[in-house]
């Protein structure tokens, strides 16, 4: 007796040889609330857009947070550029910062 293994997309279910596959990680859905993976052929995936020119953002408050997701342009309507660039980082010393002053 033998077993034989057929590997399939997960989206077309077409079947390939392993090495074939890659891996396609959905980090965030409105479907789920978990990072979810699955394994396509490279050509599924061949049609699929970057968007250029978005911010991400996380906003917080009194524990609570959410991911808002919006064009560069609209995100400078409400926060100018240069407001960015000199703010503080997320880790280590804030910009301009010397032990030494």
């Amino acid at each position: 007796m033998a077993r034989i293994v057929k590997l399939v997309s997960d989206i077309t279910g077409t079947e390939a040889p392993e090495s074939e596959f890659i891996s396609l990680i959905i980090r965030t859905h409105p479907s789920v609330d978990q990072p979810k993976m699955l394994d396509v052929l490279p050509a599924e995936v061949a049609d699929l857009k970057d968007v250029k020119d978005l911010v991400v953002v996380e906003i917080k408050n009194n524990g609570e947070s959410r991911e808002v997701v919006m064009s560069h342009a609209e995100f400078r309507k409400l926060v100018p550029d240069e407001v960015v660039v000199k703010a503080a980082g997320t880790r280590g010393r804030r910009v301009g910062f010397s032990p030494k002053n």
